[in-house]
């Protein structure tokens, strides 16, 4: 009975575990933030872009601190934050490109900025404890500089092409012209 016991009490310990271990990378006011922002992509790829910004800042400080237990775990959170928080910028950009949003002016600084994380990335002394969290981190800055750098060349092309829809949030369908008789 008492081996029952312990399997059932830590059968109930595990939520507890994975609910604690559950990470969001942006606060609940820069998730305010973006709820709000959701109707100007521009906007909202400035917010994501700022915030990722944020976050590579606090990494880049953490570089130069002495080696300890606790900088090992706050490099490796974070890692996994930006890592995180730059995947859902990339899927915005596919949600907004996909939908012809102009997002042309949020890109622009983005292409200034990935280049920049990758870097500071790279800068990071690699150790055992955060290597993979930082090399998930350099491939998906990697993945996301090079799909804001697509992104942009698609839509200068584009928008060359569709000037009535330049700056718009999103490109509404042409009403089909009705067959003529």
């Amino acid at each position: 009975m008492r081996p029952l016991a312990i399997f059932l009490l830590a059968l109930l310990a595990i939520p507890a575990v994975a609910q604690k271990e559950k990470r969001e990378p942006l606060t609940e006011t820069q998730i305010e933030a973006i709820r709000e922002a959701g109707v100007d992509p521009n906007l909202r790829v400035a917010l994501y872009t700022k915030y990722a910004n944020e976050h590579a800042d606090t990494i880049k400080s953490l570089i130069n601190r002495g080696k300890s237990r606790d900088r090992v775990k706050r490099v490796d959170d974070e890692l996994q934050d930006f890592t995180a928080l730059m995947d859902e910028l990339g899927s915005n950009l596919d949600q907004y490109g996909d939908r012809k949003a102009d997002l042309r002016e949020a890109l622009k600084l983005l292409n200034e900025d990935c280049p920049k994380w990758v870097t500071i990335l790279k800068s990071l002394p690699g150790e055992p404890a955060f290597d993979v969290a930082r090399k998930e981190a350099i491939e998906s800055g990697e993945d996301l500089a090079d799909q804001a750098n697509r992104l942009l060349s698609e839509q200068n092309t584009y928008f060359l092409t569709h000037k009535d829809e330049k700056n718009q949030q999103r490109a509404e369908p042409k009403d089909p012209q009705p067959p003529q008789q």
